[in-house]
């Protein structure tokens, strides 16, 4: 498997920044609930997103080797004031423009610590795209506003969840991606909208202690077909697998297994 580079990272952190603050910019409601994050209100969910994304700029800007507790990262909590769109939509461009200039300045070998063993700012470039890539999904679903994402950004974006449930498998004896173990079975995904270089299918066995997967196109137990970012975003949880477009093939059941299990972030 073969990563982005660094700096197209590094671009989709600052485009991801932008579309969120477009939905801050929109007139959409800070106070309404975010169907995919219930206990999060929208502005929670940005208060969020951008916390995450101050808490890797002290990472990687201080190159630090062991975690930094939220409380030391200035402003990881955002504007004192709840409900200002315009002081949330400052902090978040801030926000952006810190940790952007954080990581490439770094570049993806400097040493930081991470928590899954990959110890260095390119991990945390990789990371944080793809996580604000999946809350601004969060945020237009709370907004009722369209949601596009990059092909290759959505398939890479599925390659690191992979990772990571392959990874608290591993080393999360209590995560409940441990009991995703069922022999001779395997999940299938399948983008029916890329181009073929782009390779954008999955296959997923969950036959051994943990599981594994590969590019490519092979017959499962079930496949979840259909265009790419509503797969991505179904794989994620954030679209119901009876949405438009998707189509399940096989045994359903097997799908709904993986879902409720495959939670880890």
């Amino acid at each position: 498997m073969t990563l982005l580079a660094h700096d197209r990272y590094c671009d989709e952190i600052a485009h991801q920044v932008e579309q969120l603050r477009s939905v801050l910019t929109s007139g959409a409601d800070l106070s309404a609930t975010v169907p995919t994050c219930p206990e999060w209100s929208l502005e929670d969910l940005v208060r969020h997103t951008g916390g995450a994304l101050r808490w890797v700029d002290t990472l990687v800007r201080t190159r630090a080797q062991e975690n930094v507790p939220p409380e030391r990262v200035p402003l990881a909590g955002g504007p004192e004031e709840r409900g200002d769109a315009a002081a949330l939509d400052k902090w978040l461009a801030e926000t952006g423009e810190l940790v952007v200039g954080a990581l490439r300045e770094a570049g993806p070998d400097a040493t930081v610590w991470a928590w899954a063993g990959v110890l260095n700012a390119g991990f945390w470039a990789r990371r944080m795209a793809h996580e604000i890539t999946v809350h601004r999904a969060d945020a237009t679903l709370a907004a009722g506003l369209p949601y596009e994402v990059a092909p290759d950004i959505a398939a890479d974006a599925l390659d690191e969840w992979l990772q990571i449930v392959e990874w608290a498998q591993r080393t999360m004896p209590k995560d409940p991606a441990r009991d995703l173990v069922r022999p001779d079975s395997t999940i299938h995904l399948h983008a029916t909208d890329t181009e073929p270089a782009l390779n954008a299918e999955w296959l997923i066995d969950l036959g051994q202690e943990a599981i594994t997967w590969r590019r490519g196109h092979e017959k499962a137990t079930v496949a979840l077909r259909g265009p790419l970012t509503s797969v991505l975003l179904a794989f994620y949880r954030r679209l119901p697998l009876d949405s438009p477009g998707l189509e399940v093939l096989g045994e359903r059941e097997l799908l709904e297994f993986w879902l409720e299990r495959a939670t880890f972030g």
